[in-house]
Parts: structure tokens; C-alpha cells; sequence
């Protein structure tokens, strides 16, 4: 297969033997409680620091879509190390990971191209980043075998944010989509004042609130390095259905590291119909 985007953090922010790999994940997955929810799922939000930061918070998410099938995934992280106009998308081949090659949906790509023009084909946004790409053996072992759409934000502005969406939604009409959030929330701050930060985010994800959140990320009264990907799939879920919202985990690093003083937060939440 041409075109393929070979792991840059496999052996750093998570296991690169694929047994290991998938013990460890199996071992989140053991770890969430049972949970039972009434509908489908649309949407998710899952952290994307190393495994032994967070893995533990993105599994309660991923545990809701175990054994599930979807006609394809779209994942949405931020650009951590391009700066670019626009949303970036490989429309093509395939991501891999120790677990596997994981296809790119090409037509569904293709159909978000068109439906917005915010939507390019801007390969070096993926190439260095970690936000996609931390999402992906959880979905291999969740899901099995899989398509997905990879989008790279390099703007997260609010209009950014509700075209993007909008494209999602006019491309999953009469798709069963599964939208995949990557986003950390506030970083370096102590304890206390983390919890503050990451309490406002928490109550717009509880709320479905994309426009509440924005707003207070734009005011720098909470954080989110992937805030405009959370606003999205909030968005993009409720315009597929999603009428349903579940904050399900909630820490931050001091509490794995015994640091409190410069910490980093992490959620997980659920959107569905």
C-alpha cells in the first residue's frame, strides 16, 4: 500500500511490541466499570498523553464501543508542532501501528473535501503528530478491523469549528459514524488550580455546551489543547443524533506521578442517541 504514515511514538508514549501493547490496553480495559448505556454511540473524547498518563482515562471511553461496527471513524486532534490555515486531512493509504495498518476511508475523506473548503490535503501536519496517532491502537483493539478519517486541526476557531462539523455531518448522513475527539486539558498548572480550569471544560462536555466551551477557551477561563477537536465532535455528534451526554473519567498527571504542582488534565466523554 502506497502512501502509508509509519508510528512516530510506538516504544515512547506507548508500547512498541504489539503483545505488549495490547496487554496493557486489555489491562485498562479490565479496570473500567461496567457500564451500560441505552443508545448508540456517536462521539467520544479521549486523552492523548502516553498510556501510562492516560490510558487509563481514554479506555473508559473506548470500553463503550468495544465489539461495535461503524462504517468509518473520524478522528480529530490539534496540531501540536505545524502551523497551518485550516483543517488538514491524509486522504489517503493507511496509518500504522505496531498493532497493524489502519486504512484511510478515501471516499468519506474525499466528501469532506468537498463539503468544506477549510478541508486540504496538508501532509505535514500528520507526519510529527502524536494526537492521532495515540487514539489508534485503543480503536484497533476496540473496533478490530476499521476505515477512518484523519483530521488534523491547525485552526480552532469557533467558525473553524462549526464548518468542519457541519462537513462531518452533511458526509455521515446516511453513515453510521463513529467521531473521535484527542485533547488534554489544562497544562502545568498546580493542583487546585487545574481542577478549576478543568472544571469549566467538564461542564460543557457534560452539556454538549461546543459553543460554552469555546467561548471560555477563548476567554482563558479553561483549557484545552484540543478544545476546537472536543467543540467539533460535540457538534458533529449532535447533528447525527447524538442527544445523550456522559462526562466519564476525570485526573490529571499529579495523580499518576505524585506531582501535583505542574500537572496536566485529562477526560474522556460519551455522546449518543
Amino acid at each position: 500500500m502506497d502512501n502509508v504514515r509509519k508510528s512516530v511514538i510506538a516504544g515512547s508514549w506507548y508500547p512498541g511490541d504489539p503483545s505488549v501493547l495490547r496487554r496493557d490496553i486489555a489491562g485498562y480495559f479490565r479496570r473500567v466499570p461496567d457500564r451500560e448505556l441505552s443508545g448508540e454511540v456517536v462521539g467520544l473524547i479521549a486523552p492523548h498523553a502516553g498510556y501510562i498518563y492516560s490510558g487509563q482515562v481514554a479506555a473508559f471511553a473506548y470500553q463503550l464501543v468495544r465489539g461495535k461496527k461503524y462504517d468509518a471513524v473520524v478522528l480529530i486532534g490539534p496540531s501540536h508542532r505545524v502551523a497551518f490555515s485550516g483543517v488538514s486531512v491524509w486522504g489517503g493509504g493507511a496509518f500504522e501501528t505496531p498493532l497493524g495498518r489502519v486504512p484511510v476511508h478515501e471516499k468519506l475523506a474525499e466528501e469532506m473535501k468537498r463539503a468544506s473548503g477549510i478541508v486540504v490535503d496538508f501532509p505535514a501536519a500528520h507526519a510529527r503528530e502524536h494526537s492521532l496517532e495515540i487514539q489508534l491502537p485503543f480503536l484497533q483493539v476496540a473496533l478490530g478491523d476499521f476505515s477512518f478519517v484523519p483530521l488534523v486541526m491547525g485552526d480552532q476557531n469557533a467558525a473553524t469549528c462549526r464548518d468542519l462539523a457541519k462537513a462531518i455531518v452533511q458526509a455521515g448522513k446516511n453513515r453510521r459514524l463513529l467521531i473521535v475527539a484527542s485533547s488534554d486539558l489544562s497544562h502545568f498548572h498546580e493542583d487546585i488550580k487545574a481542577r478549576a480550569l478543568d472544571g469549566v471544560a467538564l461542564r460543557h462536555l457534560q452539556d454538549s455546551d461546543a459553543e460554552g466551551l469555546l467561548e471560555n477557551l477563548a476567554r482563558d477561563r479553561t483549557e484545552a489543547c484540543g478544545g476546537g477537536p472536543m467543540a467539533v465532535a460535540i457538534l458533529a455528534a449532535g447533528g447525527l443524533g447524538a442527544s445523550h451526554s456522559l462526562v466519564l473519567k476525570y485526573t490529571h498527571s499529579g495523580e499518576v506521578t505524585g506531582d501535583c504542582q505542574s500537572v496536566v488534565g485529562y477526560a474522556s466523554a460519551v455522546y449518543y442517541k
